[in-house]
């Protein structure tokens, strides 16, 4: 039966799924032997995974496309067929990947196949109609790279073929450009061109913060710092190495230590610590708890580590050392909205300060897991306790099924950079499950005078500081607003004769509290100028017999542009615009 011209609302993604089978029948008529594997649709994209009889080089890539062009422009039908287990092993005995894909398919489930010319594919769908409804113009082969089958390591190494699809040619050109925007904006570049940090290859997943990139690291932090302290958090510091029983009892060891650090020590097992909840919860339990002290919002600047996989290791946007600006409330069940609101007001205030647009945060409420603690009566609790507190907060979201944490459901915040990119970063998370008497053991005196456990509110602005960093690198391409920037201006002498009165604004400056520096070295101005540009200074402010007459400097900022101010002036100048975190390009 052949499918009609598709109408469905995700309609670029069956597209890209569309544009992934006609690249695999491109690729296997090239490549006489290629055996196939999957080829999904995936963001902004698709790619399909083969077993190729040589490797691919660069100038494949062309050739494919080629062939897919003409494939397309045959305008074929993609032909869906449901099929018997038996018709499928026949269809397929040739391709060993399909094979143990239907071997493992559970009995009496429907076993589909597309047919699009002389390709036929085990598929569950959808596609388009005809391959008329893929626009030749519209889509481009990006990259390959190594795949494990399945991503088992111990199963054959496939070659994995990256596209991009788009509905129009227009699309794909905007697509590509904000590409080559986004390398300009790397942050591995511009940290190495900022000197902010670097990663050594022999120690993978850390990160060697250098003079500046520590700067802007300590500012973040004492910004988040001010801004719980105005909300009612406590800051804590909980122990870097915590013992196997401690994450036997929270449940974590079950269900985390493959991704846990794992250390020995007078024959005992100990762990270095993945996340910081279970010693937020033994803080709680030091004293008597009554319900007078809820809520008890505990802050720390938590040092995390769990062991990624090398390969998927990315700058320091995913790492293996990193901080969380993490936090727990503990609280009464009729507190759980309150305390979202409050929550939710905090993460966009302090959005808006590092400058994205509050408004444009995407929300997804993610539900119970397949695998999880706790049951469902609880589980029911908690989620309709985080669904009455969106209501609450005014927030509309997207429902992710069973993506929630093994203890609890999860509001992910999602904010858009200045390329319109998505960042997951916020969180909060209701838990009935860890500081339960079964788990934790925490609890508080009720005004009944019994006992009662807490809930735990899980909750991060930022979650990572080393991915915020990265992200905020990304989206100002290094050219920071002031309040934030490492080095808010430069003194440039224009000769030898001005190099005290240079040092003697820079120590009036900095005494008010302002990151500047003369640089009196003996290079050409032209020079000093070029460089600290490269450096993305916001000011540079040049002095010579003028200024110096006057009083003043030229400030130059980062466009080119020049305005002579007294260095009174200046000052009150880039006050305000730190104060009031002005985003100045």
């Amino acid at each position: 039966m052949q499918q009609s011209k598709c109408d469905d609302p995700d309609r670029l993604s069956i597209i890209r799924h569309s544009t992934a089978h006609i690249m695999a029948a491109a690729v296997t008529k090239l490549f006489p032997g290629t055996k196939v594997a999957i080829g999904p649709s995936i963001t902004n994209g698709f790619y399909y995974d083969f077993q190729l009889p040589a490797p691919l080089t660069p100038e494949d890539l062309p050739v494919i496309e080629k062939e897919m062009r003409r494939l397309i422009n045959e305008h074929i039908d993609f032909i869906r067929r449901e099929v018997s287990r038996d018709e499928a092993l026949e269809m397929f005995k040739d391709e060993p990947f399909k094979t143990e894909l239907i071997n493992e398919l559970p009995d009496g489930e429907p076993i589909t196949v597309y047919q699009s010319g002389d390709f036929i594919d085990l598929c569950r769908g959808p596609h388009v109609g005809n391959s008329k409804e893929i626009n030749v113009q519209s889509f481009k082969l990006m990259k390959t790279a190594g795949a494990y089958w399945r991503g088992d390591e111990n199963k054959p190494m496939l070659t994995r073929i990256y596209g991009t699809a788009w509905e129009r040619p227009q699309d794909l050109t905007g697509y590509l450009n904000m590409l080559k925007e986004a390398e300009k904006r790397d942050h591995r570049k511009l940290g190495r061109e900022l000197d902010l940090f670097h990663i050594d290859d022999e120690n993978p997943g850390q990160i060697f913060w250098h003079p500046n990139g520590w700067l802007l690291y300590r500012i973040v932090e004492n910004y988040v710092r001010e801004m719980i302290h105005e909300d009612g958090y406590v800051e804590v510091k909980t122990p870097f190495v915590m013992p196997q029983s401690l994450w036997e009892r929270s449940g974590h060891w079950a269900k985390y230590k493959e991704n846990m650090f794992i250390t020995e020590s007078e024959k005992r097992i100990f762990a270095l610590k993945p996340m910081n909840c279970p010693g937020h919860i033994e803080l709680f339990k030091q004293g008597l708890k009554s319900y007078r002290d809820l809520p008890l919002r505990i802050a720390e600047f938590g040092s995390c580590t769990r062991n990624e996989p090398s390969g998927s290791l990315h700058g320091i946007m995913r790492i293996r050392g990193f901080v969380q600006d993490d936090a727990h409330i503990f609280c009464t069940e009729e507190q759980i909205s309150s305390e979202v609101v409050k929550f939710c007001r905090l993460l966009k205030r302090v959005y808006k300060d590092f400058g994205f647009n509050p408004d444009e945060v995407l929300v997804k409420f993610s539900t119970r897991p397949e695998l999880r603690i706790g049951s469902d009566e609880t589980w029911d609790r908690a989620e309709e306790a985080l669904a009455k507190a969106c209501s609450e907060a005014g927030l509309s979201y997207e429902i992710a099924p069973g993506e929630g944490a093994f203890y609890g459901p999860k509001l992910e915040f999602r904010l858009v950079d200045a390329l319109g990119r998505e960042w997951q970063c916020g969180t909060v998370q209701v838990d009935y499950q860890l500081p339960s008497k079964e788990r934790l053991n925490a609890e508080y005196t009720g005004e009944d005078n019994a006992k009662h456990t807490p809930v735990m509110l899980h909750r991060a602005v930022l979650g990572s500081l080393e991915r915020f960093i990265g992200i905020l690198i990304e989206n100002y391409a290094g050219l920071f607003p002031v309040w934030l920037s490492p080095q808010q201006a430069v003194i440039i002498p224009v000769a030898p004769a001005f190099d005290a009165y240079a040092e003697e604004i820079a120590r009036q400056l900095a005494s008010e509290g302002f990151r500047i520096t003369a640089d009196t070295d003996n290079e050409r101005m032209n020079m000093k100028i070029r460089k600290y540009q490269g450096l993305k200074i916001p000011y540079q402010l040049i002095v010579g017999q003028s200024e110096m007459d006057e009083k003043s400097v030229s400030v130059r900022f980062r466009d080119g542009k020049q305005n002579k101010m007294t260095v009174t002036e200046f000052a009150s100048y880039l006050r305000d615009k730190a104060v009031s975190k002005a985003i100045e390009y």
